[in-house]
């Protein structure tokens, strides 16, 4: 079990256009990364998931790929991304990119070979059709985007989009499309990529499924683990899977498919527990969503690079989120979701902004964290769409945060100026100089949970602590215990623990100092939006 890395790893999300500009052209790039992984590694980080880099209009934040195997020239080329994975090897931290196999751009050389001519081999690497037809796929971006079907003159046919007009729907069902995807991943294992963060992983399924029914088209993820597997053994497969939680089974299969899946369903009721201040909501998630095989895990986390997706919340559960973190309509987006980060929605508390971080590593499955959210960054609403939470990162007080010295009136990126959260306000080099930032104190969490691997391997137990405000985990490991617990609301509680003998555990995580124990006392204090762990002395035989 120790073996499986991404046990017990944390995985720290990149989008390298807005990280650090290395060539001071206002793009963030390879080499402005490269130069920071020390940070990184200081922060207790030990696997970064880089989004695309790859060439790219960059219509949709380079999920709209032109060449899945060329580097982008505005982030760097092939020798700065070997340069990346030499450093990352040396410091102990491994590297997993995007896999976009659901969709190209329309730029991509595919596709324009593809609309050009009927007989080229490359028209059947896209969906056509001579009239839109009935189809079960659905628009992923209903308010900007009314129908999956557009038509292209120079084709004489429309052809497919799940997501935007500008990325046609790769035809899973071709085996030569398959092969393609099949080259870029052994591309990319081969010069040194511990895995991939597959992208659409379902919607590829669907299309799995249109061209061999067998297996519900499951037999797709079976083929990509074992391609994978056979070319680095310990290679990762994360899946972006926003379905039924009863569906996670069958992505994870016997843990010969999908090594991580992103648990949306965990993360919906994480929100709704913080805006009732009640644990009811995660506690209810993780007894429904079904336990992972022994080789796979879930990826959990509080917000990633798109929109706060609501979709498996009941209506009314969903909209007292979306009063409670979103009340303002510029707040929200596709009539589902919010796009703000997590600090700008909690009032920049850092109480509870600290809570949530505390939460999070709490959770049973591998952790993953956004750029920018160990110091608090906000969001940009005056942004289109989930661009609202892709800003550039906040380093100093410097010109342009420190992101990049190019004249900010040029800046391809948005970077926050003002406001609560401007970069003057929020940035790492003030938090790194105070004890009591942020920074230091999601930096103290990251350590503590590598070094309890009780969270990351074992098996995890809701308690029933007679406080509805709290979240009481117990997470057991080859006869060691860790207990962690969240107060996700604003008053001081004590909780009970008629099993546990408080003298028996040892604070290895606190939101603060708390007084000693009574001897024999089984009841445990907690502040306000605060949290602890603690670990269970082993007994000893005289």
């Amino acid at each position: 079990m120790r073996s499986l890395w991404y046990r017990n790893a944390i995985i720290y999300q990149i989008d390298v256009s807005v990280f650090r500009d290395g060539n001071n052209d206002g793009w963030g790039d390879l080499q402005g990364l490269t130069a920071h992984l020390e940070y990184l590694r200081g922060l207790g980080v030990t696997c970064i998931w880089l989004s695309p880099f790859y060439q790219s209009p960059f219509r949709d934040g380079g999920y709209d790929v032109t060449d899945h195997l060329a580097v982008d020239p505005r982030f760097g080329d092939l020798a700065d991304m070997v340069a990346l994975l030499e450093k990352a090897e040396e410091l102990g931290i491994r590297v997993m990119v995007e896999l976009v196999a659901h969709h190209t751009s329309d730029q991509h050389r595919w596709f324009q070979e593809a609309r050009r001519d009927r007989n080229s081999p490359y028209r059947d690497y896209y969906v056509w059709a001579d009239e839109p037809e009935e189809t079960h796929v659905k628009p992923i971006f209903p308010t900007v985007e009314d129908s999956v079907w557009t038509w292209d003159e120079e084709a004489g046919q429309y052809y497919r989009h799940a997501f935007y007009s500008h990325q046609p729907d790769l035809n899973i069902a071709n085996p030569a499309v398959r092969a393609e995807i099949e080259d870029i991943m052994s591309f990319w294992l081969r010069l040194g990529v511990s895995g991939f963060r597959i992208d659409a992983a379902g919607h590829m399924i669907d299309g799995a499924k249109e061209a061999d029914p067998r297996d519900d088209g499951f037999w797709l993820l079976n083929d990509l683990r074992a391609f994978a597997t056979l070319r680095r053994s310990d290679a990762v497969l994360l899946g972006e899977v926003d379905v039924p939680a009863e569906d996670y089974a069958r992505y994870f299969g016997k843990g010969h498919r999908l090594t991580l899946v992103s648990n949306f369903f965990l993360n919906n009721f994480l929100f709704l527990a913080l805006a009732r201040e009640r644990a009811e909501p995660i506690e209810r998630a993780l007894r429904e969503q079904p336990d992972p095989p022994e080789r796979a895990q879930y990826a959990v986390w509080v917000r990633n690079h798109d929109e706060l997706d609501l979709e498996r919340l009941s209506e009314a559960e969903r909209e007292e989120v979306m009063q409670r973190f979103a009340p303002n309509e510029d707040m929200r987006v596709y009539n589902r979701g919010i796009r703000r980060r997590l600090p700008p929605m909690l009032d920049g508390d850092q109480r509870r902004i600290a809570q949530v971080h505390a939460l999070l590593f709490s959770l049973p499955g591998t952790p993953i964290l956004r750029y920018g959210e160990e110091i608090g960054m906000g969001e940009d609403l005056s942004q289109k769409e989930r661009h609202a939470v892709r800003t550039a990162m906040q380093w100093s007080d410097e010109v342009n945060g420190g992101f990049s010295p190019a004249d900010p009136d040029s800046l391809p990126v948005p970077v926050i100026r003002e406001g609560p959260f401007a970069y003057d306000k929020v940035n790492i080099y003030e938090q790194t100089l105070r004890d009591d930032s942020l920074l230091a104190r999601t930096g103290k969490m990251i350590r503590a949970r590598l070094g309890m691997p009780e969270i990351g391997y074992g098996e995890c137990t809701v308690m029933d602590v007679g406080c509805p405000a709290v979240l009481a985990l117990r997470h057991e490991l080859d006869g060691q215990v860790v207990f962690t617990f969240a107060n996700l609301s604003g008053q001081d509680v004590e909780v009970g623990l008629p099993d546990v003998e408080v003298g028996e555990l040892r604070d290895m995580l606190v939101d603060g100092p708390y007084p000693p124990q009574q001897n024999g006392a089984h009841a445990l204090k907690l502040r306000a939006y605060g949290y602890r762990w603690l670990r269970q002395r082993p007994c000893f035989a005289p």
